[in-house]
């Protein structure tokens, strides 16, 4: 799985963040919910359950932005050392993971691809 599982990661972040940028781009207008009715791209989707428009509007495209950013932050602290292929070389940077354990790739990892298990090109561990 190892290094597999942070280029997969990359890939889904690369995916959401184009779809958010297509969404949020000109015409769409912010998202917001009211009700039953979410409201985007100057349109209304009218019949929507209250809380299923609020998930909506809660994904809206620079939210989305912001969460892919964050998580391409975690993604950078789990880089491999090139000179050894270890996570946590120079083990004088604090800003590594500091992942003393055995197996790579370490729970943040996991759980950062946990959302894409279902995703076809989820790598599995052998």
């Amino acid at each position: 799985m190892s290094q597999d599982l942070v280029t997969f990661l990359h890939a889904r972040l690369d995916e959401e963040a184009e779809l958010a940028r297509r969404c949020g781009g000109d015409g769409c207008g912010e998202w917001t919910a009211d009700g039953r009715t979410v409201d985007f791209r100057h349109g209304e989707l009218p019949g929507f359950h209250p809380s299923i428009a609020l998930h909506v509007a809660l994904h809206d495209p620079a939210r989305v932005l912001r969460e892919v950013e964050a998580k391409r932050r975690v993604l950078a602290r789990h880089v491999f050392s090139p000179a050894s292929g270890d996570p946590e070389l120079p083990w004088d940077n604090i800003d590594d993971c500091q992942y003393d354990g055995e197996t790579w790739p370490c729970d943040d990892l996991l759980d950062l691809a946990s959302p894409y298990a279902d995703h076809p090109d989820y790598p599995r561990r052998p």
